[in-house]
């Protein structure tokens, strides 16, 4: 199935979920629950305070000269390469 057949079913099916008062409360439990794993398997996400903190570091790196800029006719491939990132 593509994408928009299966949204279309899970938002069929909760259209009838939705008219069951005693069901709602466990579809809704089940859904954080898909969604709490789904955010433990992604490694980017992170929470307001971390974001912030990593900015914070990289500002003050920046602040001590602790960067890397991209060289005339470099790639961002290139610079990340020359970093030792594995690209």
């Amino acid at each position: 199935m593509v994408t928009t057949e299966v949204s279309t079913e899970i938002f069929r099916n909760l259209g009838i979920l939705a008219e069951n008062e005693e069901m709602l409360p466990r579809v809704a439990k089940y859904l954080r629950r898909l969604v709490k794993e789904q955010q433990q398997a992604d490694a980017t996400l992170m929470s307001k305070e971390e974001f912030f903190g990593k900015l914070d570091k990289a500002e003050e790196e920046y602040r001590q000269g602790k960067y890397t800029t991209l060289l005339p006719g470099e790639s961002v491939a290139d610079m990340l390469k020359r970093c030792g990132y594995d690209v």
